[in-house]
């Protein structure tokens, strides 16, 4: 059962995504909040997995809100403006429902949270310390950690580079990717591109070559790789 509330500081939209709710198994709706504060304290002592979250509320945005949480449940956005859909993309979100939003729109969103659900808790601890969990354009995709070859950044969107299958694009920055990643094992290395340590088999004038790709090193980021594999370099 997925432990859900929402955060919204609309009355009506609250009473809407409860009873919503109420149409899933799946779905246990906890409480509704219209503010923030109140949400973060009832958060810190009853963990929730999903959150349903407006993003413009007048005491503090709804990004914010989700950024100071210690422990982040999944999360739905839920709002009237679509020009904030990048930034739901940079924090990894489920899904962004554009109100006002059907009961079959909301189906949609919730039955992503449930299938991203049943993958993470299906998996042993060890599995999911090996590999993270991105939301792709049709649902959400596995990727084991030690299959990574490189990342490669692309505007908006990343594209993860796997030995032996296709790369995986998903929308969102080099930042919030960083995030996810044990810093002791991938290294961002120019702008555009983030690495595993183990995979790199050289590193010459500003090169890194990992599985036969050469990989540019940007000049900010030329010492850091120094320190790492001094003194052979």
């Amino acid at each position: 059962m997925i432990k859900a509330i929402t955060v919204d500081d609309e009355p009506l939209a609250l009473e809407l995504i409860e009873a919503f709710c109420k149409n899933f198994d799946f779905l246990q709706f906890e409480k509704g909040f219209t503010n923030t504060d109140t949400a973060f304290k009832y958060i810190e002592k009853n963990p929730v997995d999903l959150l349903f979250l407006d993003i413009n509320m007048p005491a503090e945005s709804g990004v914010s809100f989700y950024k100071s949480l210690p422990h982040k449940p999944m999360l739905i956005f839920t709002t009237s403006y679509s020009e904030y859909a990048l930034e739901s993309y940079e924090l990894n979100a489920v899904d962004y429902l554009l109100k006002p939003f059907t009961l079959s729109r909301f189906e949609k969103a919730v039955t992503k949270a449930c299938e991203l659900y049943n993958l993470v808790h299906n998996a042993t601890a060890s599995e999911r310390s090996k590999c993270i969990m991105l939301k792709v354009e049709h649902g959400t995709v596995k990727v084991i950690l030690d299959n990574i070859l490189f990342i490669e950044g692309l505007d908006n969107y990343i594209k993860i580079h796997v030995h032996n299958q296709s790369p995986v694009v998903v929308r969102l920055t080099m930042k919030a990717l960083l995030e996810k990643l044990n810093e002791k094992e991938f290294i961002r290395v120019h702008r555009s591109y983030i690495v595993p340590v183990n995979r790199i088999e050289s590193f010459k004038q500003k090169i890194i070559t990992i599985a036969g790709e050469e990989i540019p090193v940007g000049k900010n980021y030329e010492d850091q790789l120094k320190t790492l594999f001094n003194p052979n370099i």
